[in-house]
Protein backbone atom coordinates (compact mmCIF):
# COMPACT_ATOMS: atom_id res chain seq x y z
CA UNK A 1 0.00 0.00 0.00
CA UNK A 2 1.40 3.34 -1.10
CA UNK A 3 1.04 6.37 1.69
CA UNK A 4 1.44 9.81 0.67
CA UNK A 5 2.30 12.36 3.13
CA UNK A 6 2.32 16.32 2.77
CA UNK A 7 3.70 19.32 4.65
CA UNK A 8 5.13 22.53 3.58
CA UNK A 9 1.76 24.54 4.10
CA UNK A 10 0.92 27.44 5.55
CA UNK A 11 -0.12 31.20 5.49
CA UNK A 12 2.25 33.73 3.15
CA UNK A 13 2.24 37.10 1.33
CA UNK A 14 1.65 37.44 -2.03
CA UNK A 15 4.87 37.22 -3.74
CA UNK A 16 5.95 35.01 -1.29
CA UNK A 17 6.99 31.05 -1.68
CA UNK A 18 6.43 27.94 -0.24
CA UNK A 19 7.71 24.79 -0.60
CA UNK A 20 5.53 21.70 -0.35
CA UNK A 21 6.80 18.31 0.08
CA UNK A 22 5.20 14.69 -0.58
CA UNK A 23 6.63 11.88 1.38
CA UNK A 24 5.82 8.59 -0.21
CA UNK A 25 6.28 5.66 2.11
CA UNK A 26 5.50 1.71 0.98
CA UNK A 27 6.83 1.78 -2.78
CA UNK A 28 9.84 3.39 -4.35
CA UNK A 29 9.15 7.23 -5.83
CA UNK A 30 10.89 6.10 -9.02
CA UNK A 31 8.30 3.56 -9.66
CA UNK A 32 5.42 6.00 -9.93
CA UNK A 33 4.38 9.68 -11.84
CA UNK A 34 3.74 12.18 -9.30
CA UNK A 35 1.11 14.86 -9.85
CA UNK A 36 -0.32 17.91 -7.72
CA UNK A 37 -3.55 18.85 -7.69
CA UNK A 38 -5.63 21.92 -5.62
CA UNK A 39 -8.65 22.39 -4.32
CA UNK A 40 -10.23 26.09 -3.28
CA UNK A 41 -13.43 26.51 -0.73
CA UNK A 42 -16.29 26.15 -3.27
CA UNK A 43 -14.48 24.59 -6.49
CA UNK A 44 -13.27 21.03 -7.68
CA UNK A 45 -10.18 19.74 -7.19
CA UNK A 46 -7.71 21.02 -10.23
CA UNK A 47 -4.50 20.09 -11.55
CA UNK A 48 -1.56 21.88 -10.80
CA UNK A 49 1.68 19.84 -12.04
CA UNK A 50 3.02 16.48 -13.01
CA UNK A 51 6.50 14.65 -13.30
CA UNK A 52 6.71 11.16 -15.41
CA UNK A 53 8.76 8.56 -14.58
CA UNK A 54 11.05 9.74 -17.42
CA UNK A 55 10.64 12.98 -15.91
CA UNK A 56 8.68 14.85 -18.77
CA UNK A 57 6.88 17.57 -16.91
CA UNK A 58 3.40 19.28 -17.14
CA UNK A 59 2.13 22.25 -15.77
CA UNK A 60 -1.17 23.94 -15.31
CA UNK A 61 -1.64 27.42 -17.45
CA UNK A 62 -1.72 29.48 -14.65
CA UNK A 63 1.15 28.22 -12.62
CA UNK A 64 3.63 28.39 -15.18
CA UNK A 65 6.91 30.21 -14.62
CA UNK A 66 5.85 30.31 -10.83
CA UNK A 67 5.90 26.43 -10.06
CA UNK A 68 8.59 24.06 -10.33
CA UNK A 69 7.53 20.30 -9.66
CA UNK A 70 10.40 17.76 -8.72
CA UNK A 71 11.71 14.81 -7.03
CA UNK A 72 14.19 12.83 -4.80
CA UNK A 73 14.40 9.05 -5.55
CA UNK A 74 16.97 9.09 -2.53
CA UNK A 75 14.62 11.16 -0.26
CA UNK A 76 11.23 9.32 -1.96
CA UNK A 77 9.68 12.42 -1.96
CA UNK A 78 8.13 14.92 -4.32
CA UNK A 79 8.36 18.47 -3.85
CA UNK A 80 6.40 21.52 -5.18
CA UNK A 81 8.05 25.01 -5.43
CA UNK A 82 5.88 27.77 -5.34
CA UNK A 83 6.50 31.39 -6.35
CA UNK A 84 5.65 34.63 -6.64
CA UNK A 85 2.16 33.15 -5.13
CA UNK A 86 -1.01 34.89 -5.50
CA UNK A 87 -4.29 35.27 -3.33
CA UNK A 88 -6.05 33.22 -6.39
CA UNK A 89 -3.45 30.18 -5.46
CA UNK A 90 -5.10 30.02 -2.03
CA UNK A 91 -6.11 26.37 -1.47
CA UNK A 92 -5.74 22.80 -0.30
CA UNK A 93 -2.87 21.63 -2.27
CA UNK A 94 -2.91 17.58 -2.92
CA UNK A 95 -0.28 14.90 -3.89
CA UNK A 96 -0.79 11.91 -5.89
CA UNK A 97 0.88 9.17 -7.42
CA UNK A 98 -0.23 7.49 -10.57
CA UNK A 99 1.23 4.12 -13.08
CA UNK A 100 0.22 5.62 -16.01
CA UNK A 101 2.35 8.29 -18.61
CA UNK A 102 1.55 11.43 -20.96
CA UNK A 103 -0.72 13.91 -20.65
CA UNK A 104 -3.21 11.97 -18.58
CA UNK A 105 -1.47 12.52 -15.47
CA UNK A 106 -3.13 16.18 -15.94
CA UNK A 107 -6.31 14.36 -15.35
CA UNK A 108 -7.43 12.98 -11.47
CA UNK A 109 -8.11 9.85 -13.37
CA UNK A 110 -4.71 9.10 -13.97
CA UNK A 111 -3.99 8.79 -10.16
CA UNK A 112 -4.73 6.01 -7.50
CA UNK A 113 -3.32 6.97 -4.65
CA UNK A 114 -3.91 10.69 -2.95
CA UNK A 115 -2.10 12.56 0.16
CA UNK A 116 -4.83 14.25 2.98
CA UNK A 117 -3.66 17.49 2.13
CA UNK A 118 -1.94 20.79 3.04
CA UNK A 119 -3.25 24.12 3.09
CA UNK A 120 -1.82 27.19 1.59
CA UNK A 121 -3.15 30.66 2.14
CA UNK A 122 -2.03 33.49 0.23
CA UNK A 123 -2.57 37.17 1.97
CA UNK A 124 -3.10 40.07 -0.22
Amino acid sequence: QVQLVESGGGLVQAGGSLRLSCAVSGRTLSGYAMGWFRQAPGKEREFVAAISRSGALYYEESVKGRFTISGDNAKNTAYLQLNSLKPEDTAVYYCAASSSSGVILMRRLAYVYWGQGTQVTVSS
